[in-house]
C-alpha cells in the first residue's frame, strides 16, 4: 500500500480499523474521545509518525503509537502493522473483567425476589459490594 506524507486523524483511525466508519472516527474526535498528549484533537489534525494517541471507545481505552500512515482501509492483518498498541495491561477489558462482581440474571416474568431469594443472591455475591466500600 502506498504511504502518504499527510493524513487526517479521522481517516487514519478508520483505515487502521479502530472505527467502523470515517464518520464515527470524526465524531469521536469532535466528542473529545481521541487525545494527543492529553489534549483533545479535531478530525483534520495531521497524523505524524511516532505520535501517541489515547482513544476511548465506549468502556474500552486504547493507547496507540503511529508506526506508518495508511491511506486506504485494508484487511485487519495489514492494518495492524501501521500502529503499535501500547495500552497498559490495567486498562484492557480482560484485566478489568477480573474485578467485576458476577452478573446475576433472573428469568423474565419471575417478579420480585422473595426474602429467601434475596438472601441466596446476597450469599452468592459474597459481600462483594461491602468489601469495596471499606
Amino acid at each position: 500500500m502506498p504511504e502518504k506524507e499527510k493524513l487526517r486523524i479521522d481517516k487514519y483511525l478508520w483505515s487502521i480499523r479502530l472505527f467502523k466508519t470515517r464518520t464515527l472516527a470524526a465524531d469521536a474526535c469532535k466528542a473529545g474521545r481521541v487525545k494527543l498528549d492529553g489534549n483533545n484533537i479535531k478530525p483534520p489534525h495531521e497524523v505524524k509518525l511516532g505520535e501517541v494517541y489515547q482513544i476511548s471507545k465506549g468502556p474500552d481505552r486504547k493507547t496507540i503509537r503511529v508506526t506508518g500512515l495508511l491511506e486506504s482501509r485494508t484487511d485487519a492483518k495489514t492494518a495492524v502493522g501501521f500502529y503499535e498498541d501500547i495500552t497498559p495491561v490495567e486498562e484492557t477489558p480482560g484485566f478489568k473483567s477480573m474485578f467485576h462482581a458476577p452478573v446475576l440474571k433472573r428469568d423474565r416474568g419471575a417478579g420480585r425476589p422473595t426474602k429467601r431469594d434475596r438472601r441466596e443472591i446476597d450469599g452468592l455475591q459474597g459481600d462483594y459490594f461491602e468489601k469495596e466500600s471499606e
